[in-house]
C-alpha cells in the first residue's frame, strides 16, 4: 500500500520548510520533495524606494546573515553611484567591508557547526533526541560549547565595530562606508581578553578542524557515503583563482573538475543563469543556461568554493586546503557531509583574514566614499556563508528602484538539497513500513549539511514539534510519530 511521509517542520535550520516522501506499494521511496513554505517578497517590497535605502532594507531578509545582503546590495549600489564594478572603492572602504564580511562568515559558520550540526556528530544521528541539541552539547561537552559561544561572540563584535551594531547595521553605503575603525575598536579585537582575541580565534579554529578530522577518521564510511552524489559547483573566485568571498569572477566546474563556466563577469550573470519555477515550492531552481535544466543545476557554499578555487590566500587555511584536496586526489569533492569540513577550513581562513585586517593601518584612513557618473542599473555578487548571492537592481531618473532580482544562496542549492533528501530517503527508508526518529533525523541531517537559510527566522532552540504520518491511499492512518523539539 502506498504511503506519504511528511516531515514538518525541518529542525535546526534557519526558517521553515517541510519534506514529503512518497512510498510505493512495495515500501520503496518513489518521490521526495523539500518544500519551502514561506513566501519572500523583498523584490517587490523595495520597488519605489530610493536606491540608497536598499542596503539597509534588504538585510531584513535574515537575522543570521544580514551582512551578506547588506554588502551585496551595497556593491550593486556602488555601480549605480559610479564607484566602479566592485573594485573602485577606497582602501579603507573595501577593507572595512571585507572585515565586516569575514566577521559575518566567521560567526555564521561557527553558529551552524557548533549549535546546529555538532549534536549529530557528538551524539549520533540515532542518538537520544533529548541530548541531540545545543543544551546537550553544553551539558556533556562544556569546553566545545564555550568555544562555540565565544567564537560566535567574536564574529559578532567584528560586525558591530564595522557595521555599527551586531544585527542590521548600516556600515556599507553606496560608494563605500560610513565609518572607519578606531584604534580602540581595533585593540578590543586584536588584543581583547583571554578568551576573546584574534589569536585565540585562530587557535580555536584549528582545534575545531582537528575535532572534525578525528571524527571523520573514526566515521569515514558514514561521512563519505551519506548523501554523496556528483554535481556541478559554482562560486566566485579571485581573478588569479584564489578563494575570495567579497569579489571576483564566476567559475563553475562539473563533478570531474572540468570548467563549465570559465571566470565570467558576474555583472552579466543573467546571460549564464536561469531560474525554473515549480508549483510545489516558493523557492526557484537555478541552472546554467547552456547546460539546461536537467544537467545545469549546481551546488554553492563551502563545498563548492573549495571545489572551484585554486588556492586559499592565508597560510594555515591553505595547508588545510591541501590536505582536504588530497583526500579526493585533487578532484572535486561531491560528499554532502564534507560541507562541514570545508566550512571549518573557511572558519580558519576567516580568522586569519580578520587578524590580518585588524593589523592593517588602512582601516584608520578617513577617505570613506567615492562617487562618479550615476548609472541606472547595478549588480552586486558576493559569497555569503551559504553560497553565491546575487543582487540586481534598476532605478529610474528619480532615483527610485524599479526592479530588484535576488538569487539567494539557498535558492542556488535548492536542487542539490532535494537530491540529498532523495538519496537519504532511499538509504534509510526503502523497505521500511514504520517510521523511526533516526529515519526522520537522517533526512534533516542531509538538509542541514547545506546550512539552508529558508527565511529570516532562526530555530536553534525552543519548541520545534515535528509530526510524521504514514497515510494509505484510502486516507487511513498507517503509522504516526510526533517529536516535540
Amino acid at each position: 500500500m502506498s504511503k506519504k511521509i511528511t516531515i514538518e517542520p525541518v529542525t535546526r535550520v534557519e526558517g521553515h520548510g517541510k519534506v514529503t516522501i512518497l512510498m510505493d506499494d512495495h515500501a520503496q521511496v518513489k518521490e521526495t520533495r523539500l518544500h519551502i513554505v514561506e513566501f519572500r517578497g523583498f523584490e517587490r517590497f523595495v520597488q519605489g524606494r530610493p536606491y540608497w535605502e536598499a542596503p539597509v532594507l534588504v538585510q531584513r531578509l535574515c537575522g543570521i546573515c544580514p551582512v551578506s545582503h547588506h554588502i551585496a546590495a551595497a556593491k550593486a549600489m556602488d555601480v549605480i553611484v559610479g564607484a566602479g564594478n566592485g573594485d573602485g572603492l577606497t582602501a579603507v572602504g573595501e577593507k572595512m567591508r571585507r572585515l565586516m564580511h569575514y566577521g559575518q562568515f566567521f560567526q555564521s559558520h561557527v553558529l551552524h557547526f557548533f549549535h546546529l550540526s555538532s549534536p549529530d556528530f557528538l551524539f549520533g544521528i540515532d542518538g537520544d533526541p533529548a541530548l541531540r541539541n545545543i543544551i546537550g552539547v553544553a551539558q556533556h561537552h562544556k569546553e566545545l560549547a564555550v568555544q562555540g559561544v565565544m567564537m560566535r561572540k567574536f564574529g559578532q563584535e567584528v560586525i558591530k565595530v564595522t557595521a555599527g551594531k551586531k544585527i542590521h547595521g548600516t556600515g556599507a553605503i553606496p560608494g563605500g562606508i560610513n565609518k572607519n575603525l578606531s584604534i580602540a575598536e581595533r585593540d578590543s579585537l586584536l588584543v581583547g581578553t583571554e578568551l576573546l582575541n584574534a589569536d585565540k580565534m585562530v587557535d580555536w579554529s584549528l582545534a575545531a578542524l582537528e575535532f572534525f578530522k578525528n571524527y571523520h577518521k573514526n566515521n569515514q564510511s558514514q561521512l563519505d557515503n551519506f548523501a554523496a552524489f556528483p554535481s556541478n559547483h559554482l562560486s566566485l573566485v579571485r581573478k588569479d583563482g584564489a578563494l575570495d568571498i567579497y569579489h571576483g569572477v564566476l567559475r563553475a566546474v562539473d563533478a570531474e573538475g572540468k570548467r563549465i563556466l570559465n571566470d565570467v563577469d558576474y555583472h552579466e550573470y543573467y546571460n549564464y543563469i536561469e531560474e525554473e519555477v515549480r508549483n510545489w515550492s516558493y523557492m526557484k531552481f537555478p541552472y546554467l543556461k547552456h547546460l539546461g535544466k536537467e544537467k545545469g543545476w549546481y551546488r554553492v557554499g563551502p563545498l563548492a568554493r573549495l571545489n572551484t578555487c585554486d588556492f586559499i590566500p592565508t597560510p594555515l587555511a591553505q595547508k588545510e586546503f591541501e590536505e582536504y584536496k588530497s583526500y579526493t586526489n585533487g578532484k572535486p569533492n561531491n560528499m554532502s557531509l564534507h560541507y562541514h569540513w570545508a566550512r571549518l577550513i573557511e572558519v580558519l581562513h576567516s580568522a586569519e583574514v580578520i587578524r590580518d585586517l585588524l593589523n592593517d593601518p588602512d582601516l584608520q584612513n578617513e577617505d570613506l566614499t567615492v562617487k562618479g557618473k550615476k548609472q541606472l542599473e547595478g549588480v552586486g555578487v558576493i559569497e555569503a556563508p551559504r553560497g553565491t548571492l546575487f543582487h540586481h537592481y534598476k532605478i529610474n531618473e528619480e532615483d527610485l528602484i524599479t526592479m530588484a532580482n535576488l538569487i539567494v544562496s539557498t535558492t542556488n542549492n535548492n536542487e542539490p538539497m532535494n537530491t540529498a533528501v532523495n538519496k537519504t530517503a532511499h538509504a534509510f527508508m526503502d523497505g521500511q513500513t514504520h517510521i523511526s526518529e533516526p529515519m526522520m533525523n537522517a533526512v534533516e541531517v542531509a538538509i542541514r549539511a547545506y546550512d539552508p537559510c529558508l527565511s529570516c527566522a532562526t530555530h536553534a532552540l525552543g519548541q520545534m514539534p515535528l509530526e510524521v504520518s504514514l497515510v494509505g491511499p484510502d486516507g487511513r492512518m498507517m503509522d504516526q510519530k510526533l517529536k516535540n523539539g
